[in-house]
Order: structure tokens, then sequence, then C-alpha cells
């Protein structure tokens, strides 16, 4: 990546709406593909590419725009995530899990603490990473005072030794209170292990981290007042808008496929030497199968942006959510989620149908985008997804909040 390019970013204006975010977004990700295949390959920390996004603003997306952030909403976030993913797919869900933990304040917080974080975040770039894993042991939160303290071992922290804060999330000892806090990366106890070793988002810092009484002030305890929680059906927004970062860049990663495989087809793919076609081009099966996908990729992307649309009316008065808003907002991601996994994992590994034996030469590349496809849309089943539509067809049931649903 070229460092002049990402110091011009610095003296350059800042986008004031959506249209000019997602296009900064598309020139950050030019930068990302210039050499995504090689840094996939290399596997080292992503310090580099997090520079870039705060240098081009796209941290601060979501912040406060008083306070030196881009002032937008969900709706251009997934955007922009999709954009990322599109060059390089560990970064986008680095840049959506960033957008998550940086809205975990607001999720759960009070007014007056969502407002300091999102201040704080902004000003300095805060670049977030998340501790949070409902399928391990619940991390023991110990009352001790005008302290907590966190104590326990997670399998995933993706973010981790790229991230500026890291959010915690524990229980009570001896309850099942769950308490929420934010706090430095660099903070005694909190040891990141370079254990993140699998197939696809290699970049994306996830491996495990310990975490030995980390201390933390009462005052950090997110939607604590004077030591007791105060919920709001706001608060179980969690899981539909997880998923919607994750179809966002589920559908980048995609799309980046279709663009990438493209390119291989109109200037190295050879048509096969029995069809009758100068170039492989003209040949009517590569065109019809580049239309088929095409034409799954943007009825899902239509989908997504219709579902996120809705969401983002649930964001903009976060008192005024009801379980039944909350209910059939969930319904209808995980219908998105479901199509954008299939659409997904149909395209990335399709494409070699249209580019040729001598485009899986691993100096290509083309193999990380079914690998980072496959590797995260095995977060949790879709098939629990496609259920809870079917339930809500035949039944109207509603999805009870859950760490999954």
């Amino acid at each position: 990546m070229s460092t002049a390019t990402r110091a011009d970013w610095q003296t350059r204006p800042r986008p004031t709406d959506p249209a000019g975010w997602i296009g900064r977004a598309a020139e950050v990700a030019g930068v990302l593909a210039t050499d995504a295949a090689a840094r996939d390959k290399a596997g080292a920390t992503p310090y580099a590419e997090v520079r870039l996004l705060k240098d081009a603003g796209l941290v601060t997306l979501l912040g406060p725009a008083e306070h030196g952030g881009g002032g937008q909403d969900w709706t251009t976030a997934y955007r922009v995530v999709r954009e990322i993913a599109k060059a390089d797919g560990s970064i986008g869900q680095l840049l959506g899990y960033h957008y998550l933990w940086n809205w975990a304040a607001r999720l759960v917080g009070t007014r007056e603490q969502w407002a300091q974080v999102e201040a704080e975040a902004a000003r300095n770039q805060w670049f977030f990473g998340g501790a949070v894993n409902p399928r391990d042991h619940d991390v023991v939160v110990r009352d001790e005072g005008d302290t907590l303290t966190f104590t326990g071992r997670k399998s995933f922290s993706t973010g981790s030794k790229v991230s500026d804060v890291t959010v915690l999330e524990g229980v009570f000892e001896g309850t099942d209170r769950h308490v929420f806090a934010i706090v430095p990366s660099d903070s005694e106890g909190l040891t990141f292990h370079d254990d993140w070793d699998n197939i696809g988002q290699r970049l994306t810092e996830s491996g495990g981290v310990t975490i030995d009484g980390v201390r933390v002030p009462w005052s950090a305890a997110a939607g604590y007042v004077d030591k007791e929680f105060r919920p709001r059906v706001y608060n179980t927004l969690n899981v539909p808008t997880i998923q919607l970062v994750f179809v966002s860049f589920y559908l980048g990663i995609a799309a980046g496929a279709l663009e990438t495989a493209a390119v291989y087809t109109r200037t190295k793919s050879r048509s096969w030497l029995h069809g009758g076609f100068d170039t492989a081009v003209d040949e009517p099966h590569v065109i019809d199968t580049y239309g088929d996908l095409t034409a799954k990729l943007w009825a899902v992307e239509a989908l997504a942006d219709a579902v996120a649309a809705e969401g983002q009316r649930l964001h903009e008065d976060p008192d005024a959510v009801t379980e039944a808003a909350r209910g059939e907002f969930e319904v209808r991601v995980a219908a998105v989620k479901a199509r954008a996994t299939d659409v997904a994992l149909e395209v990335t590994s399709r494409i070699f149908e249209v580019t040729g034996a001598r485009s899986t030469a691993s100096a290509e590349g083309l193999d990380r985008f079914w690998r980072n496809v496959r590797t995260h849309t095995l977060h949790d089943p879709v098939a629990y997804k496609r259920r809870e539509v079917g339930r809500h067809v035949l039944t109207a049931e509603l999805p009870e909040p859950t760490w999954y649903s």
C-alpha cells in the first residue's frame, strides 16, 4: 500500500453525505486491492491497514460530527463495509466489527455513557475490538466496591492487537446478570494470543484472549446506574445489527470475487478449443454464468439495503423500540442472512468455472474469496436463520432474543 496515498487523506476534506463516504470507501478499497492476495498470503498483523482506515476517516464514520466523526448512520456503515470487503474480506470484517463495538455503548449504556464514549472515540480515532463470544464459558465479574474485575478467557477476540480499546462482557459471580465495559487494549491483565490460524479471514486478528483480573470502574459498566441495570428493548438489537454487518462483508467479498474474476476472464482466460469461439468472453456458458451470478448478487444486495433501512428506523429512536418491531426486524435480517450466505458461497466457488484451470494458481489468489466466505459463514448455522423465517410465516412466531436470534 502507498504511504503517500494514506497521507493525502489526512489533508483532504471529509465527505459530508452517504454517497461521498461510500465513494471514499471505494478509494480505500482500490488501495487495498493492489496487494490483497499477497497480504492474505503473508498473514501479517494489519497495522498499516487499520492506519489507512483511520487516515481515510472511515473509523469515525458513525461518530458525532461535532467531535470529528462522520455523523453517518448504519445504512451508510453497511455500504462502507461492503466496499472495503470487495478488496479485502478481512479488513471488511475488522471495520464492521469495529462499528459494532463502537456502537456497544449506545446499545446497552445510558445516554450519558454513550455520549461520552462516542465523543472520545471520535476525537481519538479509537479502533475497537471485542472479547465477546457466547459459546465460551462466561467471563466472571466481581464487584469490589468502586471497581469491577473481569476474569476468564475467550476463544475469539476480533481486532485484538490492532485495537485501541476492547469491549469486555461477563457475568457477575453467582448470578445471571451480564455486564459490558470498554477498556484500553493495553490494560494490565489483558493478553491477546497469536492463535488465529484459519483458512480464511486471515488478517482479522481473531485469536483468543486471556482476561486476568482486568479492573474497571463501576461508572464504566454500561447501562448500570447505582449498580442496577436499566434495561430497554433496544438492548436486544445486538443480534440483527451484527448479522447485517456479516451480510455486508459477505456481499462485498462476493462482489469482489465477481469483479476480479471478470478482469481475469477478459484478460487471461482462453476459450475452449472445441467451442468455436475466439475469446472466452464470447462463450455462451461464460456469459450465462456471469449473468446468473450477477443477477443473484444484485437481488440480495437490494434486499440487504431494504432491510438496513428498516433497521435504521429503529436506531433513530432507541427508547421507542418495541418487542414486536424488534422481532419483525430480526425475521427480515434472518432472511437476508440466509440468502447472502448462499449467494456468496455460490459466487465465490463458481467463478472458477468461468476463469479456467490456470486461475487456480496461488499467485492469482482467487481462492481467498471462497476461503473468507466459507470461514465466516460458519459463525452460526444458517439453517436456524431459515427456521426463524419459516416459523414466522407459518405461525406468526417472532424470534426470542438470544445471543444468536
